[in-house]
This record gives C-alpha cells, sequence and structure tokens, in this order.
C-alpha cells in the first residue's frame, strides 16, 4: 500500500525538494504551507502534489489540517517537520516578538504536528517522524539565540520521542543541515556568504536535493533500526 507523508514547509525551498524526493519514492504526499499561495499553487501545477494550507504553530489548526489530510490521503506513515522561520538580531535588541514567533513556528510546530500524528501511528505500529533541525541549533549563531535555541530543542524533543516511540515500532529522528543554497541563505549578503562558504571544507554550499536524499533514507523501512539520530549535512563544517 502506497504511504503518505506530510511535509511542513513543503512547497518552497528543503521542503518543495523533499515533497518532490518522495514523492518519485512512491509516496503520497502532503506539502503544508502557510504563507506564500501563488507560490505554493504553482508548485503544485508543477508537481501535481496535494497542497495544504494552515499554520503549524497553531495547534488546533494542526489537528483539523491532519484530519483533513488523513480524510483525503489516508492514515499519515511519514512526517517531516520542515517549517521553519528566522527573525534575527542579537538578543540585548531583540523584540519578544520575535522570539516567540521563531519558537512558536520553528519547535512548538513539531510538538503540535508530532502530537496529532501520534497516537494513530502507535496504534498501527508504525511511523516516520523527521525533524529538520541545524547546524545553528548546535553550534550557535550570533544573531540567532532565538533560532539557535529552537533547533537546538528540535535535537531535544528527537530523542526524548524516539526513546518514548521506539516499542511501538515508531522511529524519530532529526537532520541539521549545514548551508544549503535556498531562497533564504541566498538573501544573505554576498560578502558574507564567501566568508560562510569558505569555511565549509567541501568548498560549496549543499543542496536542497541532498537534504531531502537523507529523508528519503530516514523514511525508509531500511533505516528502521535507526532513531533518537541527528544526521548532520554541513559539507565538513563542524564546530563541536
Amino acid at each position: 500500500m502506497q504511504k503518505v507523508a506530510v511535509v511542513t514547509g513543503g512547497t518552497r525551498g528543503i521542503g518543495a525538494a523533499i515533497s518532490q524526493r518522495l514523492k518519485k519514492a512512491g509516496y503520497k504526499i502532503a506539502a503544508i504551507y502557510q504563507g506564500n499561495h501563488k507560490a505554493a499553487e504553482a508548485f503544485q501545477k508543477q508537481t501535481g502534489i496535494s497542497i495544504y494550507k494552515w499554520d503549524v504553530s497553531d495547534f488546533k489548526a494542526c489537528q483539523e489540517g491532519i484530519k483533513q489530510v488523513t480524510k483525503n490521503l489516508g492514515e499519515i506513515d511519514i512526517l517531516v517537520n520542515n517549517a521553519g522561520i528566522t527573525s534575527d538580531g542579537a538578543l540585548h535588541k531583540m523584540a519578544y516578538k520575535q522570539w516567540e514567533d521563531v519558537i512558536q513556528t520553528n519547535l512548538t510546530s513539531c510538538f503540535n504536528m508530532c502530537r496529532h500524528v501520534i497516537e494513530p501511528m502507535r496504534a498501527r505500529e508504525f511511523g516516520r517522524i523527521i525533524n529538520i533541525s541545524s547546524i545553528n541549533g548546535q553550534k550557535g549563531q550570533f544573531g540567532q539565540t532565538n533560532y539557535s535555541a529552537a533547533k537546538a530543542g528540535i535535537v531535544g524533543l528527537t530523542k526524548a520521542l524516539a526513546q518514548e516511540s521506539a516499542a511501538k515500532g515508531i522511529t524519530v529522528n532529526a537532520i541539521a543541515p549545514g548551508y544549503i543554497n535556498t531562497e533564504m541563505v541566498q538573501k544573505i549578503p554576498e560578502t558574507i556568504l564567501t566568508q560562510i562558504t569558505n569555511q565549509i571544507p567541501i568548498g560549496r554550499l549543499g543542496t536542497p536535493e541532498e537534504v531531502a536524499n537523507a529523508v528519503l533514507f530516514l523514511a525508509s523501512d531500511e533505516a528502521g533500526f535507526m532513531t533518537g539520530a541527528t544526521l548532520t549535512l554541513n559539507g565538513g563544517q563542524y564546530y563541536l
């Protein structure tokens, strides 16, 4: 039977690559988005992937959205928590809303989504949950206390939920990408981006497709003995 995968932030950047790679592998995909409706519609038209619009930081919206996906596509087998935003600033200048928005969208969304899929997964004794963290959740980053905290929190959530879920046939893993060539990274000033690239031993940015390939592995039956792990895809840019 064709498995169903939900990808948050699934119509742009890394999420779009994940959605397309999983579809190519035979999964039925629900790509979740919140903001850019025009881009989401274009993505749907181009790929044929089903799109759903809701705010993943809203617990109730996640509940209703997952109900709709389940009704349309079937029980959810794979959850990829990819949605994320940035709102940078040094902490001594950071507004509370900057902190709250990033924590809610990047971290609380993982709880919201996991909470609404975990019980059906436990009942069926199968599930794959893949959370997208970041190199900056591992090493920290100047001007990103909010983002770094959220992405580090994802690693802790992953490890704890993996322990809770292992006996029920559910694996929970994280991926911590380094600097990936996405629209978000392309907004970094060229001089700073050059400095960043020079710190990557491989000598280039990663691609969304490389992250998507890692997701595909973690979603597969072949990854059944891997849980609570964090895969680092950063071109050798280690700080720990």
